[in-house]
């Protein structure tokens, strides 16, 4: 039976802008704004919104972000100021939900939209430039709070002040926080992405990958993209 865990505060979405960056152009997504109304949810986009470099970001696994108003909240303390819905580029806004300790596979129905759990943010320099500092990147990384990636299982429309209902969850155990913590600091655990069916393909070759390697883990590994 379908759960009642939270809600959507807010729902943003941003096409790619180009920007300067160390001295040459480069373009980047990662400035979202919030919209009223419904959005539609299809194929791997929420209306209104895209990705710059689809080889790092978005597509199947990684079609829509949610970050939590708890960890917004955490992080306004950290920093000394206020932070608006979508600054960490997320789609989703969301309250009353855990949003790092919600498992791989686990789904989602907000609105008409049926939404899987997929894998945890890992972060590249275009968060720092939008968080306007450079060491923000480490910060976020040492935070665990990574928010989660959605795939789009059942397409519809969602829109702000939607109830996000749990509607199914494996009992694997892992969830987003621990592939992030299992990426950025206990690579030795990297075995336990392999066990679980909802991981994407890209972390599973990551996963291989670290195991072939002889005394691998090492902080210089290469994981399954960013952002």
């Amino acid at each position: 039976m379908a759960t009642a865990s939270g809600r959507v505060l807010s729902v943003s979405v941003g096409l790619p802008r180009e920007f300067e960056y160390e001295g040459r152009a480069v373009e980047s997504a990662v400035w979202k704004t919030p919209v009223s109304g419904r959005v539609a949810a299809r194929g791997v986009n929420l209306a209104g919104d895209d990705q710059a470099d689809r080889g790092a970001h978005g597509g199947p696994d990684k079609a829509i972000y949610a970050y939590a108003i708890e960890d917004t909240r955490w992080w306004e303390k950290q920093i000394g100021r206020s932070i608006g819905h979508g600054e960490f580029g997320e789609n989703l806004t969301t309250e009353g939900i855990d949003v790092n300790g919600a498992v791989i596979g686990e789904h989602w129905q907000i609105g008409t939209v049926v939404l899987e759990v997929s894998e945890p943010r890992i972060p590249c320099w275009r968060l720092g430039v939008r968080m306007n500092d450079r060491l923000f990147l480490r910060r976020f990384t040492e935070a665990l709070r990574p928010g989660s990636y959605l795939r789009i299982l059942v397409e519809g429309d969602l829109g702000a002040g939607d109830e996000i209902r749990i509607v199914d969850k494996p009992d694997t155990g892992l969830t987003v926080r621990d592939v992030f913590r299992i990426y950025t600091r206990d690579r030795q655990e990297a075995g336990r992405l392999l066990a679980v069916p909802g991981i994407s393909e890209a972390w599973k070759i990551w996963a291989r990958g670290l195991l072939r390697k002889t005394g691998g883990g090492g902080p210089d590994a290469v994981g399954p993209g960013c952002c």
